[in-house]
């Protein structure tokens, strides 16, 4: 099984329960880094045309943005729930700084996608969570060929901090579908 049944599955069980975004769905996909949620993510998509889809990278304040994505998401969230558009500031990972605000319209599904999307900040707003993992020495591998070996010390302090947002939230544990980013094993509904 790869991607699109991964997909196929997150997709289903969205579309089997009410929306939690005002008239729309939201699809969390959450995981460590150089896991697979971003595939994870595109594959939702590529089955529902018309699916928005919110990249985490985008949203951090940068390499030590993690623990301060709060305020990110409610701006984009919690308008959305009540059928207002949402936003958020997208970061300039080159520029080191925050840049133009991007609107997101109400619409059927969206799907945030990254570390940090299954916060418990809006729980309450998320119709489905994914879990994707991979093992650490995999997901360095991935991020440092995608980013470039002078970052290793940025990956392993990410590493660190997402371990640390993953235990306080306890994303794996209240994640609906689990997902082995190496495609070894079968996604498992919960």
């Amino acid at each position: 099984m790869g991607p699109a049944d991964a997909a196929a599955l997150l997709l289903d069980l969205a579309e089997s329960r009410p929306p939690t975004l005002g008239p729309g769905r939201l699809v969390c996909v959450d995981g460590p880094a150089g896991s697979g949620k971003t595939t994870l993510a595109g594959a939702v998509a590529a089955l529902r045309p018309g699916t928005r889809v919110v990249h985490m990278d985008d949203l951090y304040d940068g390499w030590a943005g993690l623990p301060h994505l709060a305020d990110q998401l409610t701006g984009l969230l919690r308008p959305l729930a009540g059928g207002e558009p949402g936003c958020y500031r997208r970061y300039d990972w080159h520029a080191g700084r925050f840049a133009e605000t991007v609107d997101v319209p109400p619409g059927d599904l969206l799907v945030l996608e990254g570390v940090g999307s299954g916060s418990r900040t809006h729980a309450d707003l998320t119709t489905a969570l994914a879990w994707v993992w991979a093992p650490a020495e995999l997901r360095l591998r991935r991020g440092l060929e995608r980013d470039g070996v002078a970052l290793r010390g940025r990956w392993r302090q990410w590493m660190v901090d997402e371990d640390a947002y993953f235990s306080r939230d306890a994303v794996a544990g209240r994640a609906d579908l689990l997902v082995d980013g190496t495609g070894l094993t079968p996604p498992r509904l919960r």
